[in-house]
């Protein structure tokens, strides 16, 4: 058999191109079954049926009781008011210690103990400074007179 080398070239392109078609073709199918298999949906059964043996007036009595009761599942926040914390400490007692911290201080902070922070002192009098500020507010120092 004597079949040109074009030939045989495009015949080997052609069967390994096909080959990776159907290798993914498969694949896909295979992947696609293991989804139908997992994605089966449950059955239908129905409405439940209910067999109380209160009658509606209790039921609806028990409503109007829990409505009107705290919520016994609510956290957090939707808790609703705390109750307030008594203490051992009366109002007039706790103004005063509040009062006397504030005059100590920030009793947290790094120099706490430092005090008030001095005030700078100017050698230029108030008259000086406010001609100054008024000469750069009016641009009268940038224009060189």
């Amino acid at each position: 058999m004597n079949v040109p080398m074009e030939h045989l070239l495009t015949d080997s392109l052609f069967l390994k191109d096909t080959a990776m078609k159907t290798t993914k073709l498969l694949l896909a199918a295979a992947v696609l079954s293991a989804f139908a298999a997992g994605a089966s949906a449950e059955e239908y059964q129905g409405v439940l049926q209910f067999q109380s043996t209160a009658s509606r007036a209790a039921v609806r009595a028990d409503a109007v009781v829990a409505s009107h009761s705290p919520d016994q599942y609510a956290e957090g926040a939707s808790a609703g008011v705390p109750v307030a914390i008594a203490s051992a400490t009366d109002r007039a007692t706790v103004r005063t210690q509040a009062v006397a911290a504030a005059r100590a201080g920030d009793l947290y902070a790094e120099a706490a103990s430092a005090g008030p922070t001095p005030r700078l002192s100017s050698t230029l009098d108030r008259a000086t400074v406010r001609a100054q500020a008024v000469a750069a507010a009016h641009g009268i120092g940038s224009l060189g007179l």
